[in-house]
């Protein structure tokens, strides 16, 4: 059949239009195919958390995961120091006892309701307990009080100066919390942070999602967040290399069966492992035995066969992250002499060494690993050890809380504050002194501290104060292990702290 020129330029222009739209199309969907990635992410977590209401909890867990929910006045940064939060601004009067808070305008709680002067009195107020009720935190006994000058404005005035003061005020010990919310925090917590409370499934997950009301424009990136309970860690493992989890730590020996597909994180933990004791149980009051059992412990046994290698002994409760402020050589103090060890518990008066228990929690298959060699090492001064393993909810009951055990191990989280990861050995700090350790001139140097605004010697006495914890044995100072993650190769922003936190913040998934 024959075609004119005129039919033939129209056909031409159509097909060159359709090949143009195909093209459009294309490069159209290649441009949402990055837009549209679904921004969902799935984080192992070893257990449940204890509480969910942040001025309730207590364990590091709980923490990993609520801090994505919540923000104090002030907030961490990643090299431990401090940047403002709720909190527009701030300003310390030359004498260090009055703190003036400028709140942010305009922020919101996850509920949709404004942030105001009114919910951060009511936050204070609930952690000192006053208006008859309980206080819920010791950080705040030195405060002489609170006012609201005006609708912007929160001001905290001490009663003595204290040079930790700035450090209570991250959402680690006291996250702001609406009003409107109250006796529903631990059921359906609301803060204003980057992501707010979907569910709790007890044994399961936790769900969040973006708070799109966020202050901090542009964050975050993810639009759900679940964080799964698991505490084994070969089923966490298989469930990583089965894309079911996208982010999980794993045994440092296991690197090599997944770092060509996954990316591999190390992350310095700023922690410290610990093998314990109750003091006020005998014979874990003779401090003899204390010094016995830390002689006799091989923590280089332990940095191998635990962590691989990937871990740097401790002689205090303080880890070398905490730069300056780190006491060096304390870690040479108690070498590993059988002899000696053996000569203290003679002096002791237990020359037959003496039977005992140390009860872990099975949320980590660590601690375990750590209490048979601490079993092992025992056996030869004489000091027959059974080991117990319990859930991790009964360890936080019983143990922690209930002070009902003699020997335990666990990894004391780190923290961004000195005064924060000694204060657990003040002997009245009956909310985490969980060792029962009591010693005088170990609180007279943690009370002087906080007085103290010269930063030289703020060194000197937080030093000093490992020293005490040294010479007393507060317990066996370990080792500050490193964490292994492992994450999918379509994830970037992940952040590190000096203590347990999934900021999830800036994560995302990327092509």
């Amino acid at each position: 059949m024959k075609m004119n020129k005129s039919w033939l330029a129209l056909t031409a222009l159509v097909l060159s239009c359709v090949l143009v739209m195909g093209a459009c199309s294309n490069d159209k969907e290649k441009t949402d195919g990055k837009k549209d990635v679904a921004q969902e992410i799935k984080v192992r977590i070893h257990d449940d958390p204890d509480f969910l209401d942040p001025h309730l909890a207590t364990a590091s867990i709980s923490f990993q995961m609520i801090l994505n929910i919540f923000e104090g006045l002030l907030a961490p940064e990643t090299d431990g120091t401090l940047k403002e939060a709720v909190a527009e601004s701030y300003e310390v009067s030359e004498d260090g006892l009055i703190y003036t808070f400028k709140i942010r305008d305009g922020i919101m709680f996850q509920d949709g309701n404004p942030v105001t002067v009114e919910d951060i009195t009511y936050t204070f107020e609930r952690l000192m307990g006053t208006n008859n009720n309980e206080p819920l935190s010791s950080n705040f006994d030195k405060v002489q009080s609170i006012a609201t000058p005006d609708e912007h404005t929160f001001v905290i005035t001490l009663e003595e100066p204290n040079s930790n003061f700035l450090y209570s005020l991250t959402a680690l010990q006291s996250a702001i919390i609406p009003k409107s919310n109250d006796g529903k925090h631990n059921d359906h917590p609301i803060g204003t942070g980057p992501f707010k409370f979907v569910s709790y499934s007890p044994n399961a997950d936790m769900v969040l999602e973006k708070n799109k009301e966020y202050w901090n424009e542009g964050l975050p990136h993810l639009d759900k967040l679940t964080f799964a309970f698991q505490t084994d860690d070969q089923s966490a493992f298989m469930a990583l290399q089965g894309n079911e989890l996208d982010i999980t730590s794993i045994p440092a020996h296991r690197i090599p069966e997944v770092e060509n597909d996954f990316t591999i994180n190390k992350q310095q933990n700023n922690s410290a492992l610990v093998i314990t004791f109750n003091h006020e149980k005998e014979p874990f009051n003779n401090v003899k035995v204390r010094q016995a059992i830390n002689y006799a412990i091989n923590k280089e046994d332990i940095i191998n066969s635990v962590y691989s290698g990937y871990a740097t002994e401790l002689g205090s409760n303080m880890s070398p992250a905490m730069g300056e402020y780190y006491l060096d050589g304390l870690q040479e103090k108690y070498k590993r002499d059988i002899s000696k060890a053996k000569d203290l518990l003679k002096e002791a008066g237990y020359p037959e060494g003496f039977k005992t228990k140390i009860s872990v929690s099975s949320h980590n298959s660590m601690y375990s690993d750590v209490a048979q060699v601490t079993a092992e090492n025992l056996k030869e001064i004489g000091i027959d050890v059974e080991i117990e393993v319990v859930e991790w909810g009964i360890w936080l009951d019983r143990i922690y809380r209930g002070r009902d055990y003699e020997m335990t191990t666990i990894d004391l989280t780190g923290r961004p504050s000195a005064y924060e990861i000694l204060n657990d050995y003040i002997s009245y700090n009956d909310s985490e002194n969980f060792f029962r350790f009591n010693n005088a001139e170990f609180d007279q140097v943690m009370e002087d501290v906080l007085k103290e605004s010269d930063p030289d010697k703020q060194i000197k006495l937080y030093q000093r104060a490992q020293e005490i914890l040294a010479e007393d044995v507060g317990a066996v100072y370990v080792a500050d292990y490193q964490f292994i993650w492992a994450l999918n190769k379509k994830l970037e922003g992940q952040k590190f702290y000096p203590f347990w936190f999934h900021d999830m913040s800036e994560m995302r998934v990327i092509e």
